[in-house]
C-alpha cells in the first residue's frame, strides 16, 4: 500500500511571487511540487511570515486549481530575522515537534528550495536529526515550457550509499589505525576494542576510563585518542597528562585547580593549575584511583559543571574539558571500601574499555617487536635487525609460557632497547638474545627474588603511594600472599598453600573465604591475580 505524501515548505516571498497574468507562464517552486504527474500531494505545511499572508493566500489558491485533492495547512511563521540562526531553529524546531508526524503511513519530504539559506540550513538539521522524519526534496526551473521542472530528493540516511558507506569504513580503519600507532595487531578483541574506541573518539566528548595492568598501554593509548580528535577537528586545546601518583596532599590541590597568590605560605604567586590548561582540550589523569577524597569532590565539581574555586579563591572559574582517566586498580571495589568516590565513578565510567595484559595478546607481540625496532631506529639513527634464528627465538619464548611480561609493553620495550643496544654491527644474534632471555627469566622469577615479585605486585596493584603507606610488616605478608595468589589457578588452590597447617585442624575448611576476605581489607578481590 503506497503511503500518503506530505510536503513541508517555506512559501517563497520572492519566486512563489508572480504577476497574476504571469503566475502561469513563469516556474515557481512550491506551485511546480503539485504540477509534476508522479507525485500526488495528500497534504502540505506551508509556512510563511505574517506579512506574506496575502501571497501564502493566492499561492494556496492556486494549489487547490492545480491539484484539488492536496490538503494545505497554513502555518505563519513568528520569525523576525530570517537571517538569524538561533530564531530560525528555535522556530521550526517548535515546528517539528507540534507537528503529527507518522512515518508509517506519510512519505514526508521537506522543500528546501525557499526560504533564506538559513531556513534551508535548519530544516536540513531538522531532517538530519530525525525531528522531522523525513527527506530533503529539492525543485529546478525548467528547461522547456512543457516540463514542470526538475526535482530531487535526497535521503540524509548515509548508510544507504554505497560509496559513502566505503568512505565511513575507511575513516573508521584509518582511525583505528591510528589509535593502535599503525601497528598491524592481529588480537581480535584489542582490534574491535579500537574500533569502538575510534567511534567514541571522534563522536563524543564524555569522560573516558582507560582500564588495565601497569604497562599496558594506557598513557599511549590517551594520547593517541586526542591525536585522533585533532584530527578530526574534535578539540582546540592542549593535550594536559599528570600522574596522579605524583601528586600529594595541598600540593595536589594546588596543581590540579590552581591556587590565588597568597592562598597559603610559599604561595608568592598565582598559579593556574592543570585543569584550567585544559580548557577546551583534553585533560588525561593517569592512576586517578591515587587522588585523595578531596581532590575527587572538587574534580566531581569540575566534570558536571565545568567550574571549580582554585586553593584560597573566593569565586570559581571556569574551564571545560574532555577527561580520560587510566588507572590499574578496581575502582568499584575502591568505592565500596570508601577510597573513591561513587559519584565521580558513576561520571568517569560512561566509556570504559580495559586493556588487555600483553601475554593476553601473543599474535601481537611480533607486530609490537617490529614497531619496538622502529622506535630505536628513530631515537638512535641506526636499523637494528633480527637474524632469522634469533627473531625465531625471542618470539617462541615471548609467546610461549615463560613469556610472563609482569610490565607488559614496558618489559618488551626494554627488552628490545637492550637487544639493540648490544648488537654487534646493528644485527641481533641468537647468543644475543640468549643473553636477554637469562636476564628475563631472573627477573620474572618469584623463586629468585619472592619478596621483590611480590613488592613489584602489590605497587603495581595499589599505587606507590598506598603501597609505602603500610606498615612493613603489612608489606611483607601481602607481597608474600600476592605471589602465591599470582601462580595458582584459583583462590581455593592458593588458600591450600597458605593455610596448609592451620586448614589441617579445621573439620570443613574454607580457605578461598578465608583469602578473600584478607585481600579484601587491601581493596584487592584475587581477580586481578588470577587474570594475569
Amino acid at each position: 500500500m503506497a503511503r500518503d505524501v506530505v510536503i513541508i515548505g517555506m512559501l517563497g516571498s520572492n519566486l512563489d511571487r508572480m504577476p497574476r497574468n504571469e503566475r502561469w507562464e513563469r516556474w515557481r517552486p512550491t506551485i511546480s511540487l503539485f504540477q509534476r504527474e508522479d507525485l500526488l500531494i495528500r497534504r502540505m505545511h506551508l509556512l510563511h511570515a505574517p506579512e506574506h499572508s496575502r501571497l501564502c493566500a493566492e499561492v494556496v489558491a492556486d494549489i487547490q486549481l492545480v491539484s484539488p485533492e492536496t490538503t494545505v495547512i497554513r502555518g505563519r511563521s513568528l520569525i523576525q530575522d530570517p537571517w538569524d540562526f538561533e530564531e530560525v531553529y528555535g522556530a521550526l524546531h517548535d515546528m517539528a515537534r507540534s507537528t503529527p508526524f507518522n512515518p508509517e503511513t506519510e512519505d514526508i519530504l521537506v522543500h528546501i528550495t525557499t526560504g533564506t539559506h538559513v531556513v534551508q540550513i535548519c530544516l536540513f538539521l531538522l531532517v538530519e536529526s530525525r525531528h522531522i522524519p523525513g527527506r530533503l526534496v529539492q525543485t529546478s526551473p525548467p528547461r522547456s515550457k512543457d516540463s514542470p521542472g526538475g526535482l530531487s530528493v535526497i535521503d540524509l540516511d548515509l548508510g544507504r550509499y554505497d560509496r559513502l558507506a566505503a568512505r565511513f569504513a575507511t575513516e573508521r580503519a584509518e582511525g583505528a589505525a591510528l589509535l593502535k600507532s599503525g601497528i598491524p595487531t592481529q588480537n581480535a578483541h584489542f582490534n574491535a576494542m579500537m574500533d569502538e574506541i575510534s567511534l567514541v573518539a571522534v563522536s563524543s566528548d564524555a569522560p573516558i576510563l582507560l582500564l588495565g595492568p601497569t604497562g599496558s598501554g594506557k598513557s599511549q593509548l590517551a594520547a593517541q585518542i586526542v591525536a585522533l580528535k585533532r584530527a578530526r577537528r574534535r578539540i582546540e586545546g592542549q593535550f594536559v597528562e599528570v600522574n596522579c601518583a605524583t601528586l600529594r596532599g595541598d600540593a595536589a590541590m594546588s596543581a590540579l585547580f590552581g591556587h590565588v597568590k597568597g592562598a597559603y605560605t610559599g604561595a608568592v604567586t598565582a598559579r593556574e593549575g592543570l585543569l584550567r590548561a585544559a580548557n577546551g582540550g583534553v585533560l588525561f589523569l593517569d592512576e586517578v584511583g591515587e587522588l585523595g577524597l578531596d581532590e575527587q569532590a572538587t574534580l566531581l565539581r569540575a566534570i558536571e559543571h565545568g567550574r571549580f574555586a582554585p586553593v584560597g579563591a573566593d569565586q570559581e572559574v571556569q574551564s571545560r574539558f574532555q577527561l580520560i582517566t587510566g588507572t590499574n586498580r578496581d575502582l568499584t571495589v575502591e568505592a565500596q571500601a570508601g577510597r573513591f568516590r561513587a559519584d565521580l565513578l558513576a561520571r568517569m565510567d560512561l566509556w570504559s574499555f580495559t586493556l588487555p595484559a600483553l601475554r593476553e595478546r601473543p599474535e601481537d607481540i611480533e607486530p609490537n617487536l617490529d614497531y619496538e625496532l622502529e622506535l630505536v631506529r628513530r631515537r638512535s639513527g641506526v636499523a637494528v635487525t633480527f637474524s632469522a634464528e634469533a627473531r625465531a627465538r625471542f618470539l617462541a619464548f615471548a609467546t610461549g609460557p615463560e613469556g610472563l611480561w609482569p610490565g607488559n609493553f614496558r618489559d618488551l620495550g626494554a627488552a628490545i632497547t637492550r637487544l639493540a643496544t648490544l648488537a654487534p654491527g646493528g644485527r641481533v644474534r641468537v647468543e644475543d638474545v640468549e643473553r636477554e632471555l637469562t636476564r628475563l627469566r631472573r627477573a620474572w622469577s618469584p623463586a629468585a627474588n619472592p619478596t621483590d615479585a611480590g613488592d613489584r605486585l602489590g605497587r603495581e596493584l595499589l599505587g606507590d603511594a598506598a603501597w609505602d603507606e603500610l606498615d612493613r610488616f603489612d608489606q611483607v605478608q601481602l607481597a608474600e600472599v600476592l605471589r602465591v595468589v599470582q601462580a595458582s589457578p584459583s583462590l581455593a588452590a592458593a588458600g591450600r598453600v597458605l593455610f596448609a597447617q592451620s586448614r589441617a585442624r579445621r573439620g570443613s575448611p574454607n580457605d578461598s573465604d578465608r583469602l578473600r576476605k584478607y585481600l579484601a581489607g587491601f581493596g584487592l578481590t584475587g581477580a586481578e591475580l588470577l587474570r594475569r
